[in-house]
């Protein structure tokens, strides 16, 4: 008998799936297979480029996208994580000088985060490395398949947001 341990490293979500199941749960099986090992593959293309993780990515590409700033709870709501993990990123962001803690105009209890000088220029490098690695996975798609893969997404998503608005 196989271990789990013994398995190939390229099993993956999928190994769980059988030929004779619902076909719906083999292509859930497949998008979680695909999302996480793109997922992985730029997590470890960050740690060995910039020395970052992927939530501290994340962060930054939300401040990115607000130049005057968002307070811890609208990064919180924003990521979809706790405030206490919140915290702890922008702590260490904060020691590297990449994010800068402003206290609230109006509530002296928030503070609004915004990227520093030297985090718009780390996460702007960033950015561009990260977009060339995306490209890079989906480069076996042609522009016609990425398309199509988008669109049926599209509908997918669509459909799931009306399913959690009727029930």
């Amino acid at each position: 008998m196989t271990s789990v341990a013994s398995l190939s490293v390229n099993a993956d979500h999928e190994f769980r799936a059988h030929a004779d199941q619902h076909a719906s749960l083999r292509l859930w099986l497949r998008l979680l297979s695909c999302t996480t090992r793109v997922e992985d593959k730029i997590r470890q293309n960050l740690r060995e480029s910039f020395d970052i993780t992927l939530p501290r990515f994340d962060l930054m590409a939300q401040l990115e996208r607000h130049p005057d700033g968002l307070t811890m709870g609208e990064l919180s709501r924003r990521m979809m994580v706790t405030g206490g993990n919140i915290t702890a990123i922008v702590d260490q962001l904060e020691k590297e000088k990449l994010v800068m803690r402003q206290v609230g105009a109006t509530d002296r209890r928030s503070f609004t985060v915004k990227l520093t000088k030297a985090g718009r220029d780390a996460f702007s490098d960033m950015a561009v490395s990260h977009e060339e690695w995306v490209a890079e996975m989906f480069a076996g798609l042609s522009n016609n398949q990425q398309n199509q893969l988008y669109s049926l997404l599209a509908a997918l998503k669509k459909n799931l947001q009306k399913q959690e608005e009727t029930s």
